[in-house]
């Protein structure tokens, strides 16, 4: 397996790192071997693959363009196709069409949300669409000054785009066409005021919809109806049900593939949390925080076998490993821990199997 990781360079974004970073993963050692850096970008974050894993293009935080690679499947290297102005600034999370011919990309500086056109050879083309995010900013006055949309995904069935609002306290619901962005009927959801949507996970089998809020530390829980794109929020829970003595804000959040259960990562209490999922309703129960024995982590992933937790923590310049007990979920730490500079992304890739 390939772990592609990118972490922040630049003094305005407090980088210590050094680009993109390729490790191969032993998964029967569970060591991690470095293959190449790719070195000259600033602030690479997260990333998005093609379903053929051939090609990777990363957002760049603070900055204003995309990057497209090529991705060789024997040797996990990358190969920089091009970089394309995404016509926004701070450019945060992309998601890739169905068509895998668009990529649809949340600009967080300047409220955005811009679509663009992938050539076949998986080079960026310039922006055909980009439209403006209307709303009332949220109350803090340091982080929700003004519209910042902190993801974009599509929904399962790939004809719905969802945006979380950061400083509208809003997700926001496009239906994607041809290559372009319209607003569904219900438009946006409100989440309370300061709650700050950061990023959203659909659950893998049901009709459910998680948002992580960042400022108020909770996650929202919203049918969903794929059939108009319309949500319907139906649960609130804490990421810090025990209180937190400091600041705490949330970051990550992801399901796991059997759909079981729910994790999210807190930055400050420095913990990933785990919920189990009713498998009827998709409502939440806290089962436990885990300390990921770093600071700040801002990203985490499951490994493709789902027997592992990486964390990024950004902090403290590394990535620590957990273990996923199949039956409770529950966390436990192996000691690997990676050092990497201002760690904000992982992604993986599957290692061809020999013939």
């Amino acid at each position: 397996m390939f772990a592609y990781v990118g972490g922040y360079t630049t003094a305005d974004r407090d980088g210590r790192g050094n680009g993109i970073n390729v490790y191969r993963i032993d998964e029967a050692t569970e060591t991690w071997t470095h293959v190449q850096t790719i070195g000259g970008l600033e602030n690479p974050s997260l990333f998005t693959l093609n379903r053929a894993k051939t090609r990777l293009w990363s957002v760049h935080g603070g900055r204003t363009i995309m990057s497209a690679f090529a991705v060789d499947p024997a040797s996990g290297h990358l190969t920089l196709l091009n970089q394309q102005n995404c016509l926004g600034n701070n450019p945060v999370d992309s998601a890739l069409a169905p068509d895998e011919r668009h990529l649809v990309i949340a600009n967080y500086g300047n409220g955005a949300v811009a679509v663009m056109p992938i050539a076949e050879d998986g080079r960026l083309l310039p922006v055909t669409q980009s439209i403006t995010l209307e709303g009332t900013p949220g109350p803090d006055p340091v982080h929700q000054a003004s519209s910042h949309p902190h993801a974009v995904i599509f929904d399962p069935s790939g004809q719905f785009v969802v945006v979380p609002d950061k400083g509208f306290d809003r997700t926001f619901f496009f239906r994607f066409t041809a290559g372009r962005l319209a607003p569904t009927a219900q438009g946006s959801v409100a989440s309370a005021r300061g709650a700050a949507p950061r990023h959203t996970v659909f659950h893998p089998h049901l009709p459910i919809l998680y948002v992580n809020n960042e400022l108020d530390s909770t996650v929202s829980v919203f049918n969903w109806d794929n059939i108009h794109g319309y949500v319907r929020e139906t649960q609130v829970v804490t990421t810090i049900p025990d209180g937190h003595p400091g600041r705490n804000t949330t970051a990550e959040i992801t399901s796991s593939a059997c759909g079981r259960f729910l994790y999210v990562s807190n930055r400050g209490q420095d913990s990933i949390v785990l919920y189990n999922i009713d498998q009827v309703s998709g409502h939440l129960t806290f089962v436990e925080a885990v300390p990921t024995g770093g600071l700040r982590p801002r990203f985490f992933t499951i490994n493709i076998k789902g027997d592992q937790i990486y964390a990024a923590n950004q902090d403290s310049d590394d990535i620590t490993a957990f273990r996923i007990d199949s039956t409770t979920g529950r966390l436990s730490p192996t000691g690997i821990r990676i050092t990497t500079g201002s760690p904000s992304a992982i992604s993986l890739v599957a290692t061809p199997v020999a013939s």
